[in-house]
């Protein structure tokens, strides 16, 4: 399986769209869709059902957002940057932004 250049958890910023330069959290990725979802972007009201558990109404949820449209926010000025890999010393693949050239913290997932 290839490394993804983002991953759940990480801050990116919207390039095109509605929500253009929109920043947010990734709270879900879908690889074999090429899309993520990214907190409080491309929110859309979707009519739901009622349930056992869940009141039925008209509700408002974030949507899957093409990856192509998205960038991660550089961790040290905060602007989009594009993701590099390459390996430390001790071996280990890092993500690290081309802006700045700061490696990528892992979050802990």
């Amino acid at each position: 399986m290839a490394s993804l250049k983002i991953k759940k958890g990480d801050r990116v910023i919207v390039l095109a769209g509605r929500d253009k330069g929109k920043q947010g959290e990734v709270i879900e990725m879908r690889p074999k869709e090429g899309r993520a979802v990214v907190r409080g972007v491309n929110v859309v009201r979707k009519h739901q059902r009622q349930t056992a558990k869940d009141e039925g109404g008209i509700v408002s949820k974030e949507a899957a957002i093409q990856l192509s449209n998205l960038a991660l926010e550089d961790p040290k000025d905060g602007k989009p940057t594009r993701v590099g890999f390459k390996f430390l010393d001790n071996g280990k693949k890092v993500r690290f932004a081309k802006r700045s050239g700061e490696v990528i913290p892992e979050k802990a997932q």
